[in-house]
């Protein structure tokens, strides 16, 4: 009895290690994207636009002001999360699915919904419908 007590103690604490979730600051080189998103918890507080309250979390970019934010984000498998975003003007939205692998890269799937994109010197830059995002660490 003690061994199968163990045993299944072991099996929970080697499936919650392995779980992944989604959770930090994670950036794109090409396009100076970045993720803060914490899907468990959901309570990413975006600076400057607090009015918005706790959200899972939201994009930005290191060459453009405006922020789009995840307002829901649901867990369709241990490593995939389905996401609504939208702009910081509410004008434009879509639909995606972020899947994290072991190496703590998420990739972005574009399912629906308005372009992506960004400003670059004052010209619209359309992010792809695939992105890759890694976790930096300590951010």
């Amino acid at each position: 009895m003690k061994k199968l007590i163990l045993t299944c103690l072991l099996a929970i604490i080697a499936v919650m290690a392995s779980a992944q979730t989604m959770k930090g600051y994670y950036y794109n080189d090409e396009y100076q994207l970045y993720l803060r998103i914490n899907a468990e918890e959901q309570n990413v507080v975006v600076p400057d636009q607090e009015i918005y309250g706790e959200l899972p979390g939201y994009f930005g970019s290191k060459r453009d002001g405006r922020l789009w934010l995840i307002t829901e984000a649901k867990m369709t498998d241990k490593n995939k999360l389905y996401i609504t975003v939208i702009n910081d003007y509410g004008s434009e939205d879509f639909e995606a699915v972020l899947s994290e692998d072991k190496e703590h890269r998420i990739t972005m799937k574009h399912k629906s919904g308005s372009t992506f994109k960004i400003v670059v010197n004052k010209k619209y830059v359309k992010i792809p419908k695939e992105i890759v995002l890694v976790l930096q660490e300590g951010k």
